[in-house]
């Protein structure tokens, strides 16, 4: 009876040495919960906040010059290159999605070159896309949709699409002054 005894008593003590410890574990288990669930919550607003995307505006762009240098009115100052778009037809559109960059002859959508592997990143008004070979930087220069490409690395040769400096959306063109060829018939 007495080992009976002894033994009641060892395990009372056992489980009253072991119930602080048992509420510490919780304890952190249940802190470590809480800060998982904070880094779970946290972490999708952060790699939102990191990822950029290609503007819906780039799906259609297409090519202008400067008809006006001395014109504060954006759509009078930029318009249609006459000579590229209507006689020679040597210009390229572009359309840059996600997945690929597309140059298109302005005179015949069935003329195009893609480019499908690259990278993009958004600086403030930049967009940047970067290839193996060359880094075109895109960069709205008016409240107007008026876009400058720069494109640094190998030069870009294109057959029958010439590339051009500036460029606006398809659906802003009809807002400038010459926005089409007009009665040409070149």
């Amino acid at each position: 009876m007495k080992n009976r005894i002894i033994n009641f008593f060892a395990v009372i003590a056992l489980l009253a040495s072991c119930t602080p410890a048992t509420e510490k574990k919780i304890k952190r288990v249940d802190s470590t919960e809480i800060k998982a669930d904070k880094v779970s919550i946290s972490g999708p607003k952060k790699e939102d906040i990191s990822k950029s995307d290609v503007p819906g505006d780039f799906s259609a762009l297409i090519p202008i010059d400067i008809l006006d240098s001395k014109s504060t009115n954006s759509y009078e100052k930029y318009g249609i290159e006459f000579s590229g778009n209507c006689y020679a037809c040597d210009l390229a559109s572009l359309s840059i999605t996600k997945k690929k960059m597309v140059w298109i002859n302005v005179c015949d959508e069935n003329d195009t070159f893609e480019i499908n592997d690259f990278s993009f990143s958004n600086e403030g008004n930049k967009t940047i896309f970067k290839t193996s070979e060359r880094t075109y930087i895109i960069t709205k220069i008016d409240k107007a949709p008026v876009y400058e490409l720069v494109v640094e690395g190998q030069k870009l040769e294109l057959n029958n699409k010439r590339v051009s400096r500036y460029f606006t959306t398809k659906k802003a063109l009809p807002l400038f002054k010459e926005h089409d060829c007009g009665d040409f018939e070149g």
